[in-house]
């Protein structure tokens, strides 16, 4: 289930007029918006608000002040936005000084973009320019947000609560967000779930100005939008209904969350109970292992015996990586011809769940000679031997599928290429590989430098591999792919 996109279909049937039936003993929202028009001009009269000087519109949509967007209930009259707030404006640009954090000033980084809001990157004002800010720019509850600069944040919108000021005196915004201060008449979360709508993040993103780099929302354009007023009570009988649904939605989220952990750690312990013989029952007729190595070695000696694991299954035998493949560095970008253009697997191809992400792929020109010694074939393992990070340390691998086409491997990364294809399957290999490095082993084998963690490759190719016969590597990795697949199609119902 795409939650996401459920909430989504919950505003936009809330600002249609179609999430809660209309009550007839309800006033009119027409009666509410003159009442809301005549207390605006009086305190703009008394000088208790500024009346609203001409914004710049930056509107290329103009028929959008003119027809109403859409169906409405009776009951409901449309207005604009600007008809509605006592304050609507950007912030000014601030003197900073962080060293006083005092008065922390809002910026767009404050609106999360998972949803909410933190002040726990914002920067803070010069106490010494505090005097400089009307009581109007100080936030309050029920204050609705929107980022109006920048790429890819503009239009993000959020509801600015009591709970988000915290322990400071007051928190002003900076000249990067437009703050919506409606009259009391207007509930903030109607107004809130309004703005966040899908139809209307699309309005505005359509309306924007500015380079393509830094796109602007004028205020004009906020200021005009046309707004599907409803009254007062219908107002409040949305947000609650709105509230029961998120709350449900929560509750989906959670238990997705829960699924996708309980999944995480259950396809964990297939692959430990695989490598280790207990996932398949042996068939006694199975060639052993051990037979298998003496007849690539016959001076191996053979050991059939796991120091962590106790008492293998009849028939398996214990190997290293080194004995069964060779290890091929990755290449550079050529420096003498004649060079190739091909494709070369990097760490951003590695997806998360060890997979080979196809769609980005770059493809760079390579010298002819090393790129013979390095063109990938069906069954290669691509391993990480540098980057990682602290909480994914390198030595991942994904299994190459023999795409057809030209690649390669870069210097980040090795290729373990199986020697004796009848002696273990790559797939064996790749999944005996992610079981360890699920367990952590690999934490174990890597150094950092600079930010850097590189495999140490010396443990990395001696890491013991518990070897069953041929035909019982094809059932682990048929049953490990039944049972994955299974988990998988639970994964993408969600």
């Amino acid at each position: 289930m795409n939650t996401k996109a459920l909430r989504q279909k919950i505003l936009d049937l809330a600002i249609h007029g179609k999430l809660v039936p209309q009550d007839p003993n309800d006033e009119p929202a027409s009666v509410l918006l003159e009442h809301i028009r005549a207390k605006k001009e009086r305190l703009i009269k008394e000088g208790k608000i500024k009346k609203p000087k001409k914004s710049k519109a930056a509107c290329d949509k103009p028929h959008y002040r003119y027809e109403e967007p859409f169906e409405i209930p009776s009951s409901w009259t449309w207005c604009t936005l600007g008809d509605l707030c006592r304050f609507l404006s950007r912030g000014k640009s601030p003197k900073y000084l962080d060293e006083d954090r005092t008065y922390p000033v809002f910026a767009q980084k404050c609106n999360l973009k998972d949803g909410g809001i933190s002040l726990e990157q914002a920067r803070f004002l010069d106490p010494t320019t505090v005097n400089k800010w009307n009581e109007e720019y100080k936030l309050r509850n029920g204050d609705v947000l929107v980022n109006s600069t920048g790429t890819g944040t503009v239009g993000r919108t959020r509801l600015f609560t009591e709970d988000c000021l915290g322990q400071y005196p007051f928190v002003v915004p900076d000249s990067h967000v437009s703050v919506v201060r409606t009259f009391d008449e207007i509930n903030s979360e109607f107004m809130y779930a309004y703005l966040s709508s899908t139809i209307i993040q699309e309005y505005l993103a359509d309306n924007l100005a500015g380079s393509t780099n830094q796109k602007e929302l004028y205020i004009g354009v906020l200021e005009s939008l046309p707004f599907p007023l409803p009254s007062y009570k219908e107002q409040q009988r949305i947000v609650s209904k709105i509230s029961e649904w998120h709350s449900r939605i929560e509750n989906i989220e959670q238990d997705k969350t829960t699924l996708i952990d309980t999944v995480k750690i259950a396809k964990s312990k297939i692959l430990d109970l695989a490598i280790h013989g207990k996932l398949v029952p042996q068939d006694p007729n199975d060639e052993p292992a051990s037979e298998l190595l003496k007849r690539i070695n016959p001076k191996a000696e053979i050991t059939c015996d796991n120091p962590h694991y106790q008492n293998l299954p009849s028939g398996w035998a214990i190997t290293t990586i080194k004995e069964v493949c060779e290890n091929i560095n990755g290449l550079w970008k050529g420096k003498k011809e004649p060079f190739v253009n091909v494709g070369v697997i990097r760490n951003a191809n590695f997806t998360k769940d060890f997979q080979l992400d196809y769609s980005k792929i770059e493809y760079i020109d390579v010298e002819q000679r090393a790129f013979n010694q390095r063109h990938l074939k069906n069954g290669d393992l691509v391993v990480e031997k540098s980057g990682g990070s602290d909480n994914n340390p390198v030595g991942r691998a994904i299994l190459y599928d023999g795409k057809d086409a030209v690649f390669s491997f870069s210097n980040f990364t090795m290729v373990l290429r199986i020697v004796h294809k009848d002696l273990i399957t790559s797939k064996f290999l790749y999944y005996t590989i992610l079981a360890k490095y699920k367990q952590g082993v690999m934490r174990q084998m890597q150094t950092q430098t600079t930010g850097l963690h590189n495999l140490i490759l010396e443990k990395y190719l001696a890491m013991p591999i518990f070897l069953p016969p041929l035909s019982e590597q094809k059932r682990i990795t048929d049953k490990i792919e039944e049972i994955f697949a299974s988990f998988n199609n639970i994964m993408e119902s969600l």
